[in-house]
């Protein structure tokens, strides 16, 4: 069999590496863009797909739950997220994204140049190719 050589995964790895590193990177300056740290960008983040409990956000981000509560705190205290009571338990909080938290994350994405750029140079049929590979790595369910 001639051709190229088939990319391993050790190489995907690598990529994805130096990929996640440049994004990373771009998310971090756009948030510190708007007075925030990488975390609490972070958060914002997640909470724009919905509300989310206290435990389900530290779950998330992959963080100690008391780190979240320090997190949570510092963007509620700045109008960006509120709590309130659960609608199926009382006892548990979710966290909420405000009007203003909105806008600090539209205006962090906004400010992310290097990955839009990136992104840019692709046709709209990478895109697409692009969405369903990141889905089927990092999104698709095991099979039980």
């Amino acid at each position: 069999m001639t051709g190229s050589p088939r990319t391993d995964t050790a190489q995907l790895m690598e990529l994805l590496s130096l990929s996640l590193g440049a994004y990373y990177g771009d998310f971090t300056l756009a948030a510190a863009s708007e007075n925030l740290t990488a975390s609490q960008g972070k958060a914002l983040t997640v909470l724009r797909r919905g509300p989310a409990a206290m435990r389900s956000l530290a779950d998330t981000l992959a963080c100690d739950a008391s780190n979240m509560t320090g997190i949570i705190d510092r963007l509620e205290k700045r109008g960006l997220v509120r709590r309130e009571p659960s609608p199926s338990d009382r006892r548990v909080k979710n966290v909420v994204l405000t009007t203003e938290g909105e806008r600090a994350t539209d205006a962090i994405r906004a400010k992310m140049h290097t990955t839009q750029e990136g992104l840019d140079r692709l046709t709209t049929q990478e895109r697409d190719t692009l969405h369903t590979l990141l889905e089927r790595v990092f999104l698709a369910q095991p099979a039980v």
